[in-house]
């Protein structure tokens, strides 16, 4: 379901502008690409701010909604002030139906508490990344990409390759070799747990033998 973001042109251009909108909780942005021309727009802060909490604002196909005509566009980049909880400007890019785009995806990896390894004291699982670059057709880009770690075990190591991607959906740097098919989720026993476990099991088996000797 597209998301419905809407703007208002921005008739001044230049830093005092700018600093004027800001001061009434407006946004400058501007969106450009595609066939047409980079036209200066405005958005409200507020609705700006709620969007941007939202998972689907960074990496969903938004529907930039200008008096009723409708753009399909992502949003490319989003600029903040360094203290203050304030948005100061965005770039939407234009995306056309038939052309291919790159949009980092989110992450979701499911199922995890339900595994071996998540089961296992002593046991950390490490995602290492929480988004990867996917390439696709607008319409076929998804909101997120779901891992499956139900059969995660200790010691396992899940590569990039080894997403299960929609249709039409593919991840560009893995056709740059094998040094780029990189680890996603480690599990791996925690160092100190791992010695305590080695310990109890010298402890165990001097037991034995001294019951033996007896």
């Amino acid at each position: 379901m597209s998301q419905v973001i809407k703007v208002e042109h921005r008739e001044d251009a230049g830093r005092g502008a700018s600093r004027r909108l800001r001061r009434a909780d407006k946004v400058p942005a501007i969106v450009y690409g595609g066939e047409l021309g980079p036209v200066a727009v405005q958005l409200e802060h507020n609705d700006v701010w709620l969007a941007q909490q939202n998972e689907w604002f960074y990496s969903s196909i938004l529907d930039l909604s200008l008096n009723g005509d409708v753009q399909k566009v992502l949003l490319r980049d989003m600029q903040r002030h360094p203290v203050k909880a304030r948005i100061l400007h965005l770039d939407f890019q234009r995306v056309m139906a038939d052309e291919a785009i790159r949009v980092q995806v989110p992450l979701h990896y499911m199922n995890q508490e339900n595994s071996p390894a998540g089961k296992s004291s002593g046991v950390v699982i490490m995602h290492e990344l929480t988004e990867v670059e996917v390439s696709c057709l607008p319409g076929n880009l998804p909101e997120n990409i779901e891992v499956d770690l139900s059969e995660l075990k200790e010691g396992d190591v899940i590569h990039l390759s080894a997403i299960t991607l929609p249709e039409g959906v593919e991840i560009p740097s893995l056709k740059l070799g094998p040094d780029h098919d990189v680890a996603i989720v480690v599990a791996r026993k925690l160092k100190g747990q791992a010695e305590s476990d080695d310990e109890v099991g010298s402890e165990g088996g001097d037991g034995e033998a001294d019951a033996e000797q007896k």
